[in-house]
């Protein structure tokens, strides 16, 4: 399903990782917003998507691992009304091949998430973690020891 950007007003891209993400936020215009390190720590996050919410309005928190590392970010953008989606590794590899630098680092990688988000839309895809919690529950609970 492809994502509708009509309306965002900040793409904000997030490189995962353990202790800490990177964060790049750009207007649909193109124009960065946002650019730091965020503790992997939910009030830090809520307040940087709360920011974000009141003096942009819709907020489009992408991210490029949605389990493991990247649950928690998406777990908190969801709750303070923001909205969500992920670029698939193999088109984020691809994607970044078109950006100038060779480095990878984490300011880099937001950047190309966030960029990513806000030109091609067509790329993304969409999380509903209310749906994959009631998937991995049901597979729990049908489970036959």
């Amino acid at each position: 399903m492809v994502i509708d950007i009509d309306g965002v007003g900040v793409f904000l891209g997030l490189d995962v990782g353990e202790s800490t993400h990177h964060g790049h936020g750009l207007t649909p215009a193109g124009k960065k917003v946002f650019d730091k390190p965020l503790p992997n720590g939910e009030p830090q996050l809520r307040a940087v998507f709360d920011k974000l919410k009141a003096r942009f309005g819709t907020v489009l928190v992408i991210v490029d691992q949605p389990a493991s590392i990247g649950a928690l970010p998406l777990t908190v953008a969801c709750d303070a009304g923001c909205q969500v989606a992920y670029l698939p590794g193999p088109a984020m590899r691809r994607i970044v091949d078109l950006y100038p630098g060779q480095a990878k680092t984490d300011s880099r990688d937001a950047a190309v998430i966030a960029d990513a988000a806000r030109t091609l839309p067509h790329t993304l895809r969409t999380l509903d973690l209310a749906d994959e919690a009631t998937a991995e529950l049901a597979m729990l609970v049908g489970w036959e020891a």
